[in-house]
């Protein structure tokens, strides 16, 4: 069985997507203990905290591959990314295609498919820069955060306690911060569509990214594109068994592609 990774987006780590790897195990029909999904914090978050970002994509690219590497993970990898992450996964797939399997982006942006003002919407700008005025103080910068990224509000008191204290344990440095964001903003992908199988996962209400972005890159890589009607920037925290759901049914239609026997050009199949 192919090993599943798992990777983050800005300041964030493998603790902040909640419950959603269990419940992608359990949609996706595979124990989270047993069959090796593996939760990889990029160069200064989570576990890596106290490394310095690179301040480019390709850096955040080597130091994921490595780090599978070290834990003994062999290829081929799923990935399921998102935000900055999703740039790192696709950098990935671009320049080691015969490392991915299959490649789940969500709520993702990049150039050349995608304009500054998309990737960042304007009116969300005042909201970071406050955030960014708070970051010494765990509860008011992600109550801010909380507010930009997800428009599910019945466990928010939960989830800002819960990461409050993950800021608290493992907080990214501010230097790290902007070393992240200006290794997001620079990034270009290739292109051409990666080699393996891709979704794009996108929120319609996304107040942090455009949802155009992921459109736009699912309809210049012909790749699968699924759209969630209510849901924040942070669409495994505020809908996770939509977001499992979505990837195990387009795993299950990949495989009834594969299942199928080859057609002839008269349209019977070949036996």
């Amino acid at each position: 069985m192919s090993t599943w990774i798992l990777l983050r987006g800005l300041t964030r780590e493998g603790r902040h997507w909640g419950s959603f790897p269990e419940q992608l195990g359990v949609e996706a029909g595979f124990n989270r203990d047993a069959s090796g999904l593996t939760l990889l914090d990029l160069p200064g978050n989570g576990r890596e905290n106290a490394l310095p970002a690179p301040l480019n994509v390709e850096d955040m690219v080597k130091f994921v591959r490595s780090r599978a590497a070290d834990a003994g993970l062999p290829p081929p990898y799923r990935l399921v990314a998102m935000s900055l992450g999703g740039m790192v996964a696709t950098g990935w797939a671009q320049r080691h295609p015969e490392e991915i399997e299959r490649l789940v982006l969500i709520n993702t942006s990049m150039r050349p498919f995608c304009a500054m003002s998309e990737r960042l919407r304007p009116a969300v700008w005042p909201a970071l820069m406050r955030a960014a005025a708070s970051w010494s103080d765990p509860l008011r910068c992600e109550e801010i955060i909380h507010d930009l990224t997800c428009n599910r509000v019945d466990t928010q008191a939960g989830d800002i306690a819960a990461w409050a204290g993950i800021r608290r344990t493992a907080g990214v440095s501010a230097a790290n911060g902007l070393r992240q964001l200006w290794a997001a903003a620079r990034f270009r992908a290739e292109s051409h569509a990666p080699a393996c199988p891709t979704l794009l996962l996108s929120s319609k209400a996304d107040r942090l990214v455009d949802p155009v972005c992921s459109a736009r890159i699912a309809t210049r890589w012909g790749a699968a594109h699924a759209v969630h009607p209510w849901a924040g920037h942070d669409l495994p925290h505020d809908d996770p068994v939509w977001t499992s759901k979505a990837i195990a049914d387009w795993l299950r239609t990949l495989q009834r592609h594969a299942d199928e026997p080859p057609v002839a050009s008269d349209g019977c199949p070949v036996l």
